[in-house]
């Protein structure tokens, strides 16, 4: 007979695959590392956050002190990357969290500051301020003669403010002093003869418009009312004072200061006589020049400035006269001295008459 092969087959009914159960030494192990690896990351966060805090409180770190510039276009970033590079801060973006959880990136100033280790991120950024004891200083000593371009040039070398911005507060920033009052803004000279020569405290930087209010509140401080007083009684105002002032300043041989005075007021006052109100003065020419004065220059300068061609006081002051000067201005000897010529011996002498000048000239060495 045929073999039936459905008939005769029986088919098995698809049973579950059972699993092995682990067994209790494998469930063990199983548990076993997973209590490590929670116990290692929390350990390694524990790290984290201790090294985070110790580095956010100032903990446990290599004593040292940095000085750092922060310059006026710095980003944020850019202040982080140099504490950063400065080895002041290890998490810059847990500073950068600090900073702005706190509303603090606002107070950092552009400046030059000296920050150490022991600093933690508040008083890193409470030391960065405007009004920071951490913030560098330089002492600027401004020499008595200094010209208004000479004393901008010193304080740019020495890190206090540019030029330019020097320049700008100084002919437009309207200061609140009574001496300044009758004076248009517009241009830097402005200013010129009213930065009194001292030893200054500037920061670095240091705010340009402070920077000059602060010579300019000296100036006023050593303008004592007995001064006023002696200015208003002298037919001149302050203003011309100052442009005598500076003129005795640049051409003092540093004794003869109340002789140069009488010259300028000798000849100021006597426009008859053979030097016909003309005060020949070499450095008026120079201040505008620049340069060393020839004859060409005496002959030929169209500036209200060449007092050689000019009768009567130039414009404005020359220079920042010291106080010797002004109190010369204001108290000159009584002589009767037209000219004065630097002699051999590098001081002036005094003459009434350009025949005695001439003479006294060709028995000079310095002149042939």
């Amino acid at each position: 007979m045929p073999h039936d092969e459905n008939k005769h087959t029986t088919q098995r009914p698809n049973r579950p695959v059972r699993r092995r159960r682990p067994s209790a030494v494998q469930s063990a192990s199983y548990a076993l590392l997973y209590v490590v690896f929670v116990i290692s990351i929390s350990a390694l966060l524990a790290a984290v956050a201790w090294f985070a805090a110790n580095d956010m409180l100032a903990l446990n770190k290599p004593e040292h002190s940095a000085t750092i510039t922060i310059e006026r276009d710095d980003s944020f970033g850019d202040v982080v990357n140099t504490l950063k590079d400065n080895e002041l801060v290890e998490f810059p973006m847990l500073f950068r969290l600090f900073a702005t959880v706190t509303s603090a990136k606002d107070s950092v100033s552009s400046g030059t500051y000296t920050l150490t280790s022991e600093m933690d991120y508040r008083a890193l950024i409470s030391g960065m301020g405007k009004n920071s004891v951490s913030r560098s200083e330089v002492t600027v000593t401004i020499p008595e003669g200094y010209t208004l371009n000479q004393i901008f040039a010193l304080m740019d070398e020495k890190g206090v403010a540019t030029i330019e911005e020097l320049e700008d507060m100084a002919a437009n920033h309207d200061y609140a002093f009574d001496f300044l009052a009758d004076i248009p803004l517009g241009d830097p000279h402005r200013l010129e003869g009213y930065l009194y020569p001292d030893t200054y405290t500037f920061y670095t930087p240091h705010d340009p418009k402070y920077a000059i209010n602060k010579m300019l509140v000296n100036f006023d401080y050593r303008y004592t009312d007995e001064m006023a007083e002696d200015v208003a009684n002298s037919g001149y105002t302050l203003h011309e004072i100052l442009t005598i002032s500076s003129m005795i300043e640049r051409e003092t041989d540093g004794g003869d200061r109340e002789n140069i005075a009488s010259v300028i007021y000798n000849r100021l006052d006597n426009p008859s006589y053979e030097t016909v109100g003309r005060l020949q003065i070499d450095a008026t020419i120079a201040y505008i020049t620049g340069k060393e004065v020839t004859q060409n220059a005496r002959e030929t300068l169209d500036s209200p400035y060449n007092t050689h061609i000019n009768k009567g006081l130039p414009p404005g002051p020359i220079a920042s006269p010291g106080m010797n000067s002004i109190l010369a201005a204001l108290d000159a000897a009584d002589t009767n001295y037209f000219y004065y010529a630097l002699g051999d011996d590098k001081v002036h002498h005094f003459y009434h008459t350009y025949a005695e000048l001439s003479q006294f000239i060709a028995s000079q060495a310095i002149y042939q």
